[in-house]
């Protein structure tokens, strides 16, 4: 069995401050009521938003086919799942390392679905939702009427998606990371690292670095286009009033 995590195998972090997961998953399909199973799973630790190098990676064995439409998504064979393990064989590594933080996601429905089925088969507990953060939720209040796919914000946020070929877990995290800092305020707070009591690694510490500074956001003829088609679904839309 190979599960990647970066920077320590323990559940601790290294570093001090407000803890959260960022996670996402590749599937053989969309519902997990029909059988889909998980075959691919990321996450990545935040600490006050913020990425640290702690990383939690895995390829998983569906224990079934996977659709070729499926395959064309995120680019995953059968084939090339041949002695990867099974989702019970890494539970205790994954559940350890996303912990009891907040779980954020984009379209996070979809992943804590497939989760919750996947713990159902090993007999565990649902994800509980009030651990739920959903950066599309978060966008679409941002940028409503405009499209919020990952592929679209990083596009919105100047995030280089030269590398997204395919749909990949641990990618889209790493995308997905950036763009949560943009939605929740930009890359705005100090970072120092020191080291405490001897120890090998640093220790992240987050100081204040004055307001925060808003981006401006340009939109295109196309997204202006959507907005007022948008618009003119709503009753009484306060833009046409401006």
């Amino acid at each position: 069995m190979r599960v990647d995590q970066g920077y320590g195998h323990s559940a601790v972090s290294a570093y001090k401050g407000q803890r959260s997961v960022l996670f996402d998953t590749e599937t053989t399909g969309l519902d997990p009521l029909l059988g889909d199973r998980i075959i691919e799973f990321a996450a990545i630790e935040l600490i006050n938003d913020l990425p640290t190098e702690r990383y939690f990676h895995c390829l998983i064995h569906p224990e079934r086919d996977i659709p070729p439409e499926a395959s064309r998504v995120h680019g995953i064979l059968l084939s090339e799942l041949d002695g990867k393990p099974r989702f019970a064989e890494v539970v205790e590594d994954l559940l350890a390392f996303i912990d009891d933080a907040p779980l954020v996601a984009h379209n996070a429905p979809f992943d804590f679905g497939f989760m919750d089925a996947e713990l159902a088969r090993t007999g565990r507990p649902k994800l509980d939702r009030a651990r739920m953060i959903d950066t599309l939720v978060l966008a679409k209040t941002r940028f409503p009427g405009m499209p919020n796919s990952l592929d679209a914000l990083c596009r919105r946020f100047e995030i280089d998606l030269s590398q997204r070929t395919t749909h990949n877990a641990l990618l889209d995290c790493k995308l997905l990371a950036e763009v949560y800092v943009e939605l929740t305020g930009g890359r705005q707070r100090g970072l120092e690292l020191a080291a405490e009591d001897g120890s090998a690694h640093p220790v992240a510490v987050y100081v204040a670095s004055g307001p925060r500074t808003p981006r401006l956001i340009v939109p295109s003829e196309a997204d202006l286009e959507r907005h007022a088609a948008f618009v003119t679904r709503l009753k009484e839309p306060v833009w046409l009033a401006l």
